[in-house]
C-alpha cells in the first residue's frame, strides 16, 4: 500500500523517512534510479563471500592455465550424426 511522506535535507544530500515496519534495516545499502519520472529504491544484490571455503575444502585449487585449454571440435549444429556414432 502507498504511503506519502517527504524529502527532507540531511547534510548536503536529500533523504527520504521510510516507515519503521518497511522490510529494510539502518545501514542496509540500496539502489535509488529515477524511471519516468518515477523514484525506484531496491536493495543492492548482496555478493556471496567465498573466501573462507578454500581452507574448508583442501583438495581444490585453482586451475592451471594449462587445465584452462580446451580441445577444439567441430559441433554438429545439423545434427548429422545424432544418434550415430563419430569416427
Amino acid at each position: 500500500m502507498p504511503r506519502t511522506t517527504r524529502i527532507f535535507k540531511s547534510g548536503n544530500s536529500m533523504a527520504v523517512r521510510l516507515p519503521a515496519d518497511y522490510p529494510v534495516t539502518v545501514g542496509q545499502q540500496v539502489s535509488v534510479r529515477e524511471e519516468m519520472g518515477r523514484f525506484i529504491v531496491e536493495p543492492v544484490r548482496q555478493k556471496i563471500d567465498l573466501t573462507g571455503i578454500a581452507g574448508a575444502i583442501p583438495w581444490l585449487k585453482p586451475l592451471t592455465p594449462e587445465e584452462r585449454m580446451f580441445e577444439e571440435r567441430e559441433l554438429d549444429w545439423d545434427m548429422k550424426y545424432a544418434g550415430k556414432p563419430r569416427d
